[in-house]
């Protein structure tokens, strides 16, 4: 069924305030979210944080089968931990790196992954090899499965790019790396809540992902995805009381779900939030928030080609929400600036955040507006109306 778009303004507060497109930043949460955690935290207040988890268990379990449902997992496959980054490391810097080892990843990765492949390059002696892209733009399936060998320890890829609105072969990458028994390390922080995210159809073994963006959870809250094909062979590496049990004086083991990559604290209020950021996502379809999404974003990209001095920059042969684009003669982050101000939240990604992609592009720094379900086509009219006219001929470029 389409999206009531009407009824989910009428439950988004923030829409009444602001033409809100920086949802690949972090979304608007709606009010199911909101009202759980306040009433979380009411209760803590109330009666103490260990009571009240007590109180509330099962709806802090309930995210665990949210969260599963969601990607198509079962939920002893799920940890919830706090952001997208700590989920990606944790399983990263699980697998045991040897000398000689291999990552294949993908030209458009974030800065983030891209440090860490460094990190484990310089400390433990593995290469990090970037697959080229193919015409479209998105990593070349065909050449992917040309750089595979004994010697592959990781594939590792962004689903959706922070820079545009490129979405990657995700399933195709997974059939390649399962044919080669690689591990597969799937970012998902851009893609979960607004495509549909199916881990049997991805075939990835480890999928990272945030509950602030698309999804619409809170902010401090994340999840790790860790099949069983994979989950004994990799030890985190940070444990506690709560991922082992200290079964003897000099011995623990490990527990046998994927909760080994969590650790005991963390905030009670935002998984519970989380679960109900899910619930409401799957509520809506899946199918139905893609083709919404990609509706908006295909207009909003139509309106901003029909201006003069107005370049686009996304790629791939399938594109999503996230819309990048540059005024001539103005800095993204100039541009960015004057819409906030005319009540305009949009973004700005930079070549420090995608370097390897960016500078292959020329590129320095673009504005990124990220549509989600619930804006409207007259809130994209208004970027529109109110962005700076191009820079007369010798004015500064981006």
């Amino acid at each position: 069924m389409p999206i009531d778009v009407e009824r989910v303004r009428r439950e988004t507060a923030g829409v009444a305030k602001v033409v809100h497109l920086n949802n690949a930043g972090s979304a608007l949460p709606p009010r199911p979210v909101v009202e759980a955690v306040i009433e979380h935290l009411r209760l803590e207040e109330e009666i103490g944080g260990y009571e009240a988890a007590d109180a509330r268990a099962g709806r802090i379990e309930h995210a665990y089968d949210a969260v599963a449902r969601l990607i198509g997992a079962g939920r002893d496959d799920i940890a919830l931990v706090e952001n997208a980054t700590q989920a990606w490391d944790l399983a990263f810097h699980a697998l045991p790196w040897q000398p000689g080892d291999r990552i294949l990843t993908s030209r458009a990765e974030y800065a983030s992954n891209a440090i860490a492949f460094l990190q484990v390059g310089r400390r433990h002696g593995v290469r990090v090899e970037v697959v080229p892209d193919d015409a479209h733009g998105q990593l070349d399936v065909d050449a992917l499965r040309a750089a595979v060998d004994e010697r592959v320890r990781l594939i590792a890829v962004t689903h959706v790019p922070t820079q545009g609105g490129l979405v990657n072969p995700a399933a195709e990458i997974g059939r390649v790396a399962r044919e080669a028994g690689v591990v597969y390390l799937l970012d998902a922080c851009q893609s979960v809540g607004q495509l549909p995210v199916d881990v049997d159809e991805i075939g990835c073994d480890l999928l990272s992902a945030t509950g602030r963006k698309f999804l619409r959870g809170p902010r401090g809250t994340g999840f790790l995805y860790c099949s069983p094909r994979v989950r004994a062979e990799l030890e985190p590496p940070f444990l506690d009381l709560h991922a082992a049990t200290w079964t003897a004086a000099d011995d623990y083991r490990v527990r046998a779900d994927a909760r080994r990559f969590e650790n005991w604290e963390s905030s009670c209020a935002g998984r519970i939030g989380l679960g109900v950021a899910a619930d409401y996502a799957l509520a809506l379809g899946l199918d139905a928030i893609e083709q919404r999404i990609t509706h908006l974003a295909a207009e909003l990209r139509a309106r901003l080609r029909a201006l003069p001095g107005v370049r686009v920059h996304d790629r791939g042969a399938r594109t999503c929400g996230i819309v990048t684009f540059t005024v001539e003669g103005h800095r993204a982050e100039d541009v960015a600036r004057g819409l906030r101000a005319d009540g305009v939240n949009v973004s700005v990604s930079t070549v420090y955040s995608a370097r390897w992609d960016f500078e292959q592009r020329g590129l320095d720094q673009v504005v990124r507006a990220s549509v989600h379900y619930y804006n409207t086509e007259a809130e994209l009219d208004r970027l529109v109306e109110v962005l700076p006219a191009p820079a007369p001929v010798g004015g500064r470029r981006n």
